[in-house]
């Protein structure tokens, strides 16, 4: 008997996209209703935003991420502060456009709307994405993200391959389509810049959060989705926001494991894994949406460099200093004993190591030997 996939009905995921959208258009219409309430009353507007800095950030072991603190700064609306006031309204109106068109704009679409708003118009695109940026921290208290507000990043999100179905509604007409992530040959689907909207239907064990194209590639050309019973995703370096956002909704949302695969240096650990994991200490106001606490890391790890004699190259300045600030100030290491142990061994080796070393012992030595070993113990992974 075929395993079910389960997942949504493609109606479920029409009505929850709808309801979504109704909630988000609702809390716009609040704000700016208190602001055109409390000017009838002759009474100075104002909004509180999250201080985005890292003063106001801390790791919370509950749920397992980066997060904003509770200071707040107020925007009130004054001489000084009434264009910065006027464009955040004006943009707050674009987004419940936007949802009510069922229509998205990128950044910079933004930007050049902006040029029919008289003098509330921005003068360069650092302005315009500031004012979005503010926006998505004021309603990121309400657990909406700038995706949900249709504001979609220029960025192109990862590849993803394997037991993955992706349930898609079109824009326009609504119907769901079903897009099969086995039947891309030796290509793979490609993560769109939001992820909101869509379905998933899987029978996966776990997702494979790959670091490097030329490894996704590898293990994709190969079908090791099939042997292994997973799904692949190319993060290509530091994930995207679509990325990590289709990798958290996808875990979450059919109750699968998420495994890392970087390379073995302060850079890959530090940085790429930590972002997928924890989240950004610049962006911590939104990294309950894009951070993935669930993740594990399966390797390369320091020991890894040992038990396979992998070749390595001398870890470089900057290399040093990433891990030492790491070690010292990065509240996700401070918390976890084990990951200070692995930096404080590259340290001690001296050396780094890629995904690719694994070839020295032949090019699908990964497929064969080093995954299959690796994910019979995934007790043994690091946090």
């Amino acid at each position: 008997m075929k395993k079910k996939t389960g997942g949504p009905s493609p109606e479920a995921i029409r009505k929850r996209n709808r309801e979504r959208d109704r909630q988000t258009v609702g809390l716009i219409e609040k704000t700016a209703g208190d602001v055109h309430r409390k000017i009838g009353r002759r009474a100075k507007p104002e909004m509180k935003l999250p201080i985005r800095s890292l003063g106001n950030v801390s790791y919370s072991e509950k749920t397992g991420y980066l997060e904003i603190g509770r200071q707040r700064k107020i925007r009130t609306l004054t001489v000084n502060t009434v264009k910065t006031f006027a464009q955040t309204l004006r943009m707050m109106a674009l987004s419940k456009d936007l949802i009510e068109t069922n229509d998205f704009a990128t950044k910079r679409d933004a930007y050049y709307q902006s040029k029919n708003w008289g003098d509330a118009m921005f003068t360069d695109q650092t302005e315009s994405d500031t004012v979005m940026d503010d926006i998505e921290a004021l309603f990121s208290q309400d657990r909406v993200n700038r995706e949900q507000l249709r504001f979609i990043p220029d960025e192109h999100g990862g590849a993803v391959a394997g037991e993955l179905i992706v349930l898609d509604p079109d824009l326009e007409t609504g119907v769901v389509e079903r897009i099969d992530c086995t039947r891309f040959g030796s290509g793979a689907y490609s993560i769109p810049s939001s992820v909101e909207h869509l379905g998933f239907e899987t029978k996966a064990k776990f997702v494979l959060a790959i670091e490097t194209g030329g490894m996704f590639q590898r293990l994709q050309s190969h079908k090791f989705w099939k042997s292994a019973g997973c799904i692949l995703v190319s993060m290509g370096g530091v994930p995207t926001r679509a990325t990590r956002r289709f990798i958290r909704r996808l875990s979450d949302e059919r109750k699968i494991p998420v495994y890392a695969f970087v390379d073995c240096d302060p850079y890959g650990i530090s940085n790429i894994y930590r972002t997928l994991k924890v989240g950004s200490g610049n962006a911590a106001h939104i990294n309950q949406f894009f951070c993935v606490p669930q993740a594990r890391f399966l390797g390369v790890t320091p020991q890894d460099i040992v038990d396979y004699e992998l070749p390595t190259h001398p870890l470089k300045e900057v290399d040093v200093k990433r891990a030492r600030d790491a070690i010292k100030n990065d509240p996700f290491f401070q918390r976890h004993r084990p990951w200070t142990k692995a930096m404080e061994k590259l340290l001690k080796m001296g050396v780094r190591a890629e995904q690719q070393a694994l070839a020295k012992w032949g090019l699908n030595y990964v497929i064969e030997e080093y995954l299959p070993a690796k994910l019979a113990h995934t007790d043994q992974f690091l946090p």
